[in-house]
């Protein structure tokens, strides 16, 4: 098992290796350009920003990448209902943080705020529920398109 230090790249071509699966350079790739991430990208942009950077991958490799990653549990998949899948690395070492969408540009940022989540860990004592995890997604207008 990994411990805290081992970065999350480290850890999944580990996982990978681990499952008996290449770690080839498409992979090593993606998962590279996935640790340098702050929030979630769809295949797309991860591809584009990859070409840009002089790192020709190509699209087909990153869906197999990302579809990979996120059946091993490496990567959390997040869909805002705009027919996009966007992903972003399952880090335990990071603070829990949710997303703003944009309905006009689609652009996404993070967001965290402590007063949600002890709101939301209320709900979980009231309800008698164990919760495992939560999304929350605010969808509307970012400074730009209002």
């Amino acid at each position: 098992m990994a411990d805290a230090a081992t970065s999350w790249s480290d850890r999944a071509l580990e996982q990978l290796r681990a499952a008996g699966l290449r770690t080839g350079s498409a992979r090593r790739e993606v998962i590279g350009f996935l640790e340098t991430q702050s929030c979630c990208l769809g295949a797309q942009e991860i591809h584009d920003r990859l070409r840009a950077s002089g790192r020709p991958v190509g699209l087909a490799s990153v869906y197999r990448v990302l579809d990979t990653l996120a059946e091993k549990g490496l990567l959390q998949r997040l869909e805002f209902g705009d027919g996009v899948a966007r992903f972003e690395p399952a880090r335990s070492d990071e603070s829990h943080h949710h997303h703003l969408v944009c309905d006009g540009c689609g652009k996404v940022e993070t967001f965290t705020d402590e007063r949600l989540e002890t709101a939301l860990r209320d709900v979980e004592d009231r309800s008698g529920y164990a919760v495992a995890a939560h999304d929350v997604v605010l969808r509307g207008a970012c400074g730009a398109c209002r």
